[in-house]
């Protein structure tokens, strides 16, 4: 068994290597930017203040800091939407590689904007770095998954796939190391700690054209057989490696007489019905809850705050998470290596959704995945948005208010001050925090009363 664990270790050098460079550029920094912006969210209020008293003589009120504030972190989700929209075509029509590469320009650019931020005395740069970081994450993020489960053999596609989930923890790992304020999370270098994430981008820009684009896009879209003979002998060695050739071939076949369909083509198409189904299955049952644990991972600082932690306390329990976390994933790989794997599967199945977002590559033929993943994508990034501005006001919220969802999978379970309906308790806790004056509605009540019709405006009596 040992023996057979090396000779495939050598002989994938190639893929394993590839494997690092993608994940470095892909799903790490969409890991890394979920946790570091929470690590110098005092720093950055304070620099928001302090920029507006230069300007305009006064200060800001703490409610319209903590808006700013909010729209800094959730204005990556916005730039990730876009990112994710503009993504399919482009990687039909550019290829991935080249679309990868362009990804991490804009991540280039973005860490500039962060870095002379503070130099350049305006928060405004932090809004348009985060906004950029989201662009060019909202590619990665569609694009590492698909390539990766591009480039590898069947046997090892599974393997392959979870390595996406280990570099976005990995990300979210490192972030919360480097945020310390012992490394980067000072008052005084909070901004390398955003720029930072410019040093993964510019080694996978560095390091992707020494690889091959995928064998099955050299084959099926360029039409170059000899170049994927290549591109499979780099990356997997040398061996008989034909069965994995035919295999494309007949995809390739099937491809000819089918064309790249829109987003909503794939939706309308019959025979993509079951797919859609299983994409629609996996997105309500395995990203409601991320979503909420990155709202964590967002406002950890607030969370913990609120739930009496000491200040200097709160990194280390955020960094302890991430820990468990990474290690989880790691596991999870570890476990591709043992016999019945099924048997693995029904065990993780029965207290977490089972299958990853990485059934994609597997169900979507090559013709399709790009539409597929955009739809993923725009569900993903708008809800990450919507929550990322909300979950502030639940924070500070007076009322113990619990997401009406928990109380559909726990029937039994009731907020402390029991409201005839979780919406009504929703209510009860927005009409606490509103009911001051001058509070961070005010500031833009036409956004928070679409957010919250029929709410705000008995809150405020308006």
């Amino acid at each position: 068994m040992e023996h057979f664990i090396f000779a495939s270790q050598v002989q994938f050098r190639g893929l394993f290597q590839m494997i690092l460079v993608l994940g470095i550029g892909g799903s790490f920094p969409y890991g890394f930017h979920i946790s570091v912006i929470n690590y110098p969210s005092v720093h950055i209020r304070k620099f928001i203040n302090e920029t507006w008293i230069e300007r305009h003589g006064s200060p800001l009120h703490p409610e319209t800091i903590m808006l700013l504030w909010s729209f800094i972190v959730s204005v990556y989700g916005i730039g990730g939407f876009l990112g994710s929209i503009c993504c399919g075509y482009l990687t039909t029509k550019y290829r991935k590689k080249k679309c990868q590469m362009c990804t991490n320009l804009i991540m280039l650019v973005a860490a500039l904007f962060m870095a002379f931020s503070k130099t350049a005395k305006s928060f405004e740069m932090i809004l348009v770095g985060r906004f950029l970081y989201g662009i060019g994450t909202g590619f990665s993020l569609n694009i590492h998954p698909q390539y990766v489960g591009e480039i590898s053999p069947k046997k090892l596609r599974g393997f392959t796939n979870s390595t996406v989930a280990v570099f976005l923890t990995l990300g979210k790992l490192t972030g919360q190391v480097i945020g310390l304020r012992e490394i980067l999370g000072s008052e005084a270098l909070w901004p390398w700690l955003l720029a930072s994430s410019g040093l993964s981008a510019l080694v996978q820009l560095v390091t992707l054209p020494f690889f091959p684009d995928s064998p099955s896009y050299l084959l099926i879209q360029k039409g170059n057989e000899e170049a994927c003979r290549k591109a499979i002998r780099k990356l997997w060695g040398e061996g008989d490696h034909q069965a994995e050739i035919d295999d494309i071939m007949k995809e390739k076949v099937t491809m000819t007489s089918t064309k790249t369909l829109r987003v909503l083509e794939v939706i309308k198409e019959r025979s993509l019905r079951w797919q859609l189904y299983i994409l629609m299955t996996v997105m309500t049952t395995l990203h409601a809850f991320p979503l909420c644990i990155f709202q964590i991972y967002f406002y950890s600082f607030e969370v913990f705050h609120t739930a009496k932690f000491e200040e200097y306390l709160i990194p280390y329990v955020s960094l302890g998470v991430g820990l468990c976390e990474c290690l989880s994933s790691i596991l999870c790989v570890s476990l591709f290596r043992l016999e019945y794997t099924y048997t693995w599967f029904v065990f993780c199945f029965s207290f977490s959704a089972g299958a990853t977002i990485s059934i994609m590559v597997e169900i979507f033929s090559q013709s399709f995945r790009p539409s597929a993943f955009l739809i993923v994508g725009c569900i993903n990034w708008m809800g990450l948005f919507v929550l990322g501005m909300i979950f502030p006001l639940i924070v500070v919220s007076d009322s113990n208010w619990i997401p009406p969802s928990s109380l559909q999978l726990c029937p039994n379970t009731k907020p402390a001050q029991e409201s005839p309906r979780p919406v009504r308790g929703a209510a009860v806790g927005l009409r606490s925090n509103v009911a001051g004056k001058n509070s961070c509605f005010d500031t833009c009540p036409g956004f928070w009363s679409l957010l919250f019709p029929g709410v705000l405006s008995n809150a405020t009596g308006t």
